[in-house]
């Protein structure tokens, strides 16, 4: 579930080569050159604003600093828009929901084993000594509760039959009858319509829950595809600032060789150092093009359609990911979708065991009819006129049970499979959370670490340029000075980056739905 990471590595010299994955990946060559390291994957603030508790099984509560005003809405992209677009429009979504939508239809076709069924059969002697006819219909309604059912039916003949159709003989108007059939064993508390139907539901529960995973990881892909985005922009702005640099010094440059104060070599390679910093600017444009046509997979308009993120959108810090209060482990694995689906599964086992253990039982209906003729007396006599009723049983029982027993015996072993895989998710899950916890709590310390060594670098350059105007310093220590800034600076984002990483893949890895702009999930079931 968590995204890879860069891991950082040491500033780039001339002779080092560092394969960078994010938004970094493709100015790794011309960041050699120039001694500048760049950024690989970026992340959120400080370590001293957040506070991190991790004890007794905790999850850590990141309490959020005072913070000034939010800006208006409008000012710039927000998080909370991105994941909100992504949760109503993303395609894995929405195909998702789809799935689970079939998966809640066919609840509706296993309750058709329950439908009430209406038949109707006729016969008529066209030819021969014997000219009856009959017609019988009846509808019958099978019991929700019972694997027995109700039928009421009518059935009317005319004219005369032989002794072998005795059967088809009514009054002149007719019979009506009214049967039930009750299980007093078999197929009492569960039969094979009982079973589809739960069956059905709760497959359609695990539709649902997987509704929720496909959500879960969307919207952490969301969220690093906006963090690369805001950090590709902070990582363009010190590029610029480091190629100002070069181009300020170069007018200074040109009037100390005009006056013999520096030889002509001085120019040239100071604009060597300008070429080599337009090359890092433009690449890193081109690294938040792409941040930003990735971005668009998740930005979406009210059609769902993707839209590139304007750069005036861009947030000037990477986002403050948040998680609610404290929770424990156990708080997390009730609310895990996998852990839910191993239960889910457990659960429709349980009611296979249940439908495997029906079929030990012997089957004992009893039943009950009662019927009565309208009319005058037909072509059968007196002896169908009246009203009748009829009670009895029916007893069946196979004697060695041997296709009872091998479908318990493999379905108890399923079962035990099924709490074994349990206990495995429920150990992934807490030893993953818990890795997630060290990396988060090491990100705080080297970002309060990398912010501690960008202000040391700035404050170095910054009296490097002041010699150097001074006379007292010269341009190749100027220019060490500003690529350590640099790097510093380079650093310190990606220690954001790493820190904000940490953050989204612990709200994932705890289904913290609100925090993923998911609300309490993604689902249709009531």
């Amino acid at each position: 579930m968590r995204p890879k990471r860069w891991q950082s590595g040491k500033i780039l010299t001339a002779a080092t080569a560092l394969a960078i994955a994010g938004i970094g990946c493709s100015i790794g060559a011309a960041a050699q050159a120039q001694n500048i390291e760049p950024l690989p994957r970026p992340v959120v603030q400080p370590v001293q604003e957040a506070q991190t508790t991790v004890s007794d099984g905790n999850i850590p509560n990141l309490t959020p600093p005072p913070v000034s005003a939010a800006p208006r809405i409008g000012e710039y992209l927000t998080l909370d828009a991105l994941l909100e677009s992504s949760a109503r429009h993303a395609p894995q979504i929405l195909e998702a929901l789809a799935d689970a939508q079939a998966a809640n239809a066919r609840i509706t076709a296993a309750q058709g084993a329950f439908d009430l069924v209406f038949n109707a059969e006729s016969y008529s002697y066209l030819s021969g000594f014997y000219g009856g006819q009959y017609v019988n219909a009846t509808a019958s309604q099978p019991l929700t509760n019972n694997g027995g059912s109700i039928e009421v039916g009518y059935r009317n003949s005319q004219g005369r039959f032989p002794t072998y159709n005795d059967f088809f003989f009514t009054n002149q108007v007719g019979e009506l009858k009214a049967r039930g059939v009750y299980s007093l064993l078999r197929d009492n508390m569960i039969d094979d319509r009982r079973f589809g139907e739960r069956n059905a539901r709760l497959n359609a529960r695990v539709a649902e829950i997987e509704t929720n995973i496909v959500a879960i990881g969307v919207q952490q892909r969301a969220i690093e595809a906006y963090n690369n985005w805001v950090a590709a922009a902070q990582q363009l702005r010190i590029y610029r600032e480091l190629l100002k640099l070069a181009n300020d010094r170069q007018s200074g440059l040109v009037r100390q060789v005009q006056l013999g104060a520096q030889a002509d070599i001085i120019l040239t390679e100071n604009q060597q150092n300008i070429l080599r910093r337009q090359t890092l600017l433009v690449q890193a444009e081109r690294n938040l093009q792409q941040a930003a046509n990735r971005l668009s997979l998740f930005w979406r308009d009210d059609e769902g359609r993707p839209l590139q993120p304007d750069p005036n959108l861009i947030p000037d810090d990477l986002p403050q990911i948040y998680r609610n209060g404290d929770e424990t482990i156990e708080d997390v694995l009730a609310r895990r979708p996998d852990i839910k689906i191993v239960e889910t599964r457990l659960e429709q086992a349980r009611l296979r065991l249940q439908l495997d253990e029906n079929l030990l039982r012997p089957r004992f209906d009893v039943f009950a009819e009662a019927s009565n003729d309208f009319g005058s007396i037909g072509a059968g006599g007196p002896s169908r006129d009246g009203f009748e009723t009829l009670v009895g049983v029916r007893f069946s029982v196979p004697l060695q049970r041997r296709e009872a027993r091998g479908r318990i015996a493999a379905t108890q072993a399923e079962m035990e499979a099924t709490r074994r895989a349990r206990q495995q998710v429920a150990e992934r899950v807490e030893n993953t959370i818990n890795d997630i916890i060290i990396d988060l709590r090491a990100a705080e310390n080297l970002l309060q670490i990398a912010r501690d060594e960008e202000r040391a670098a700035e404050i170095m350059a910054a009296g490097e340029r002041r010699l150097f105007r001074a006379g007292a310093s010269d341009f190749f220590l100027v220019n060490l000075r500003e690529e350590a800034a640099a790097n510093a600076s380079i650093r310190r984002l990606q220690a954001e980056f790493n820190l904000a990483a940490a953050r989204a893949d612990l709200a994932a890895a705890s289904a913290d739905f609100a925090t993923l702009g998911l609300e309490s999930g993604i689902g249709i079931l009531p």
